[in-house]
C-alpha cells in the first residue's frame, strides 16, 4: 500500500467515454483516486453512488473524484449513466495503473483464486503527493469519511 508522503504515479487511462483521460493533480486542490473491483455491482454501485450524493461538497472544497477498475470501457459507459455519475471512470483492463498504486493482485472469491482490483482509495494534493490513504475500505459512507479527513488537512 502506498503511504501519505509517497508520489502518486501517473494516470493516463481510457474513461468511460473511450476517451483518453490523463489525471492531472493541479487542476484540483485535491484529487481522490478511488480503485474499486466491478461496475454496477451492489458495493461497486453503493461507493460510486456516495461520492455522487456528495458532488456538490467535493466541488466546494475542490476536489476532484475519478474511479478506476479493470472493466472494459464498454461496460464503464452504462454504468456511468445509469447512475448520472458526475466524474471520470477509467478502465485499466491490464491492472497497470492498479498495480502502480498496490490496488491489483491475487482474490479469492466462492473457491476460485483470480487477479482483480482491491477497493483501495488515495488522496493527492495539487503537487501529486498522496496525502490520505485508505485500504480495503466499506463502501457506505466512504465518500463522506473522505470529505471529513480533507477537512482535517486543512485544520
Amino acid at each position: 500500500m502506498l503511504e501519505p508522503g509517497d508520489s502518486a504515479p501517473a494516470i493516463t487511462l481510457r474513461d468511460h467515454r473511450d476517451e483518453a483521460f490523463t489525471v492531472d493533480p493541479a487542476a484540483a486542490r485535491y484529487t481522490v483516486v478511488y480503485f474499486y473491483p466491478r461496475a454496477d455491482t451492489p458495493g461497486c454501485t453503493a461507493e460510486a453512488c456516495g461520492f455522487r450524493d456528495e458532488w456538490d461538497a467535493f466541488e466546494d472544497a475542490d476536489v476532484a473524484v475519478v474511479g478506476i477498475s479493470d472493466d472494459p470501457v464498454d461496460d464503464l459507459e452504462p454504468f456511468a449513466e445509469k447512475h448520472d455519475l458526475p466524474f471520470a471512470l477509467l478502465s485499466d483492463p491490464d491492472g497497470e495503473i492498479a498495480s502502480a498504486y498496490d490496488s491489483y493482485g491475487e482474490k479469492q472469491m466462492f473457491g476460485n483464486t483470480f487477479d482483480g482490483v482491491f477497493r483501495n482509495t488515495y488522496v493527492l494534493d495539487d503537487e501529486g503527493t498522496i496525502v490520505l490513504a485508505y485500504e480495503g475500505v466499506s463502501p457506505e459512507d466512504h465518500a463522506t469519511e473522505i470529505l471529513g479527513d480533507i477537512a482535517s488537512l486543512d485544520d
